[in-house]
């Protein structure tokens, strides 16, 4: 099976985000002793994170995004030139589209169809619009030589929301071998953006990248959700955090990432370390997997970081790795056959709890993969006598301040 077949059929378009859920073959946890934990993106422990962020459904139990504030006009790229055949560059008329929307903003569809884009050149959103992609629809970037392109751009923007379809780049195309910022999806110097319900592939960079805008004055990005997402085949990252404050992660995928480092699943970094940092990031409930380096990678200037719920699986360095990260908790994951350790905290990092996970058989450079269903032991703390020893699985350096609290193994 192809990225492009595992991005839009193990995740079918039309299947809810409950669906998309089971179908992420997320583990519950279950150790001695412990209650199973619910598999829903909003059943967590409330006294774990702050109040403001569980927005789920009361019915459901699900994660709800929000909607962000815009006009009622509705506009159809098909009515200003676009032919979504494959073929023409529908670039132009895309953003005729967006351009028309009136000062309040509204909604622009793109209906059914495959869209060929000139990233290069890119589709500029504006604030207080909707960028409404079908479900069928796939936006695909043409082949260019650029070390930097977006298929979709916010810049500088508030209260925008982008949903369904796919975002396709060229990495398999592309006519040149530098650069590593062909992204995606880009979000820079924004607030109050929503991306939902997509799946974005085959970056040249990342399939989705937030950070800040620079000029004058750094705009930081504030607010910004994303919920029910796939990022699969992108060449440097599946997903970049970079100078922002307040970015949530629900409910997604983040897969078969690399060709160029880092390479993880998600990096959370600022690309100016010592300029501004980025404060404020939750990863819950997502399905990190197959990545060529670390799953989630935290790096250097960053605060107040929570992964909590998700299965961190097969990537090829370390499930979690924190460097010089400040203030954040490890809560409720399931990490299982990662190269290197499961979770690794180094380099300085401090006021990190790690609590309530599963890990099993990490470390898989010395050990081999296998796939025991050894009942898990419970180990509060770090112990070096038990079998198996929590250290096979979770490495924290001297210099590093953290706590371990109790947690399940099996190797």
């Amino acid at each position: 099976m192809g990225i492009e077949d595992h991005v839009h059929g193990v995740h079918a378009q039309d299947s809810a985000r409950r669906d998309f859920l089971r179908k992420s073959s997320r583990l519950v946890v279950l150790a001695a002793g412990s209650a199973a934990l619910p598999a829903m993106a909003g059943a967590i422990l409330s006294k774990q994170l702050p109040p403001d962020l569980l927005e789920t459904s009361a019915s459901t139990g699900v994660f709800v995004p929000p909607t962000r504030a815009r006009g009622s006009a509705i506009l159809n790229v098909r009515n200003y030139g676009a032919f979504g055949d494959g073929v023409h560059d529908d670039t132009a008329a895309i953003q005729r589209a967006i351009n028309a929307l009136p000062s309040t903003g509204g909604t622009v569809v793109i209906p059914a169809g495959t869209y060929m884009i000139d990233a290069v050149k890119n589709i500029r959103l504006r604030s207080l619009m909707h960028l409404q992609i079908d479900h069928e629809a796939k936006l695909v970037a043409r082949p260019n030589a650029a070390d930097r392109y977006y298929v979709i751009n916010a810049y500088k923007v508030n209260d925008v929301e982008i949903s369904g379809g796919q975002v396709i780049g060229e990495r398999d195309k592309h006519l040149a071998t530098t650069g590593e910022w062909g992204h995606c999806v880009m979000v820079r110097g924004c607030k109050r953006v929503t991306v939902r319900d997509m799946r974005m592939a085959n970056g040249w960079g990342d399939g989705l990248s937030v950070g800040a805008a620079d000029g004058t004055t750094t705009v930081l990005s504030e607010d910004v959700v994303v919920a029910n997402v796939v990022c699969s085949g992108n060449r440097r990252q599946g997903m970049t955090i970079g100078r922002s404050k307040n970015v949530r992660v629900y409910d997604s995928e983040f897969s078969y990432t690399g060709g160029i480092k880092p390479s993880c699943g998600i990096d959370i970094e600022p690309d100016l370390v010592g300029t501004s940092i980025t404060d404020g990031v939750l990863i819950q409930n997502c399905w990190i997997h197959h990545n060529d380096s670390n799953g989630v990678q935290v790096y250097k200037e960053v605060e107040n970081v929570t992964i909590q719920g998700c299965k961190i699986e097969y990537n090829l360095g370390y499930g979690v790795l924190g460097l010089t990260a400040s203030n954040g908790q490890i809560l409720n994951n399931d990490f299982l056959h990662n190269r290197l350790y499961g979770v690794g905290l180094r380099a300085g990092t401090a006021g990190y709890s790690v609590n309530g996970n599963t890990f099993r058989n990490n470390k898989t450079l010395y050990f081999g993969v296998t796939n025991t269903t050894t009942t898990p032991i419970t180990v509060t703390g770090t112990s070096t006598t038990t079998n198996p020893k929590t250290t096979w699985h979770l490495e924290v350096s001297t210099d590093s301040v953290v706590s371990v609290g109790t947690n399940y193994y099996a190797q």
